[in-house]
């Protein structure tokens, strides 16, 4: 388990200290109307940028020797202080995730996952809504607060969805709106780390695929892409972007 505390570690300090943090949400609609839900981060470009801030001394360590490629319950990788504070709901979605990881350092590899298979809409509805907290309570939201070098910077903050969304998901619809209020008070809140993020020069692109067993109906954003076969929709932004137009990550989506 404290090898895995040091992975977790290792996870917040790259994505930190990032230029480039590739994030992309899955959503994959099954016929019988469940749904996986997957969450990547890649942090490879990280890893180099970090190891050219190490000394050779410091590179030479075990830690930055490490290579994992393994796949656990994201519940267990929880601490004990973190899974303590989990409600019994949240601690059954924790359970019913799973945590993918591929790391090497000296390679400049560093993939994560989280991913969730959703019996039905409803249960996708709770887990977009909830995965949030339980990932900002866990270890990866303390690992920056602690660094003196990069003070005010949050990394949960920037790799899971946030809950300033409302969401109105049925077997037929998936209908995600920013709720303006909460997105103000977000940007408040992490105004410390979007300033950081610029100084650090990090960018935060996201992108969002959506596959569907059924051919997409109607779709309310320009900017999204949908495939020839009206089965796929793709949305392709960044923070800069959703900051100065929080309307782009609207989406209304028949099928």
């Amino acid at each position: 388990m404290r090898k895995l505390y040091v992975l977790i570690i290792l996870f917040g300090v790259l994505t930190s200290l990032s230029s480039c943090v590739d994030i992309e949400e899955h959503y994959n609609f099954k016929a019988d109307g469940s749904c996986n839900v997957v969450y990547d981060f890649d942090m490879s470009h990280a890893v180099a940028v970090l190891m050219n801030l190490m000394s050779d001394s410091v590179a030479a360590t075990p830690q930055f020797a490490m290579a994992k490629d393994t796949s656990l319950n994201f519940y267990n990788a929880l601490p004990d202080t973190t899974q303590q504070k989990l409600s019994a709901e949240e601690t059954k979605l924790a359970k019913s995730s799973n945590l993918d990881i591929k790391m090497n350092l000296r390679k400049s590899l560093m993939k994560i996952s989280i991913n969730h298979e959703a019996k039905d809409a409803a249960d996708l509805k709770y887990y977009i809504e909830h995965i949030n907290r339980v990932a900002n309570t866990s270890q990866l939201s303390s690992v920056t607060k602690g660094n003196k070098n990069i003070k005010g910077f949050d990394a949960a903050q920037m790799i899971v969805g946030q809950d300033y969304y409302d969401y109105e998901i049925t077997p037929h619809k998936f209908y995600r709106i920013i709720d303006k209020t909460k997105f103000n008070n977000f940007l408040k809140k992490t105004q410390a780390t979007f300033v950081m993020a610029k100084a650090l020069l990090i960018e935060t692109p996201y992108k969002l695929i959506l596959n569907f067993a059924k051919p997409v109906k109607k779709i309310n954003n320009s900017k999204a892409i949908v495939s020839a076969d009206r089965k796929t929709v793709t949305l392709v932004t960044n923070m800069d972007e959703v900051i100065k137009n929080p309307s782009l990550m609207n989406l209304k989506i028949d099928f």
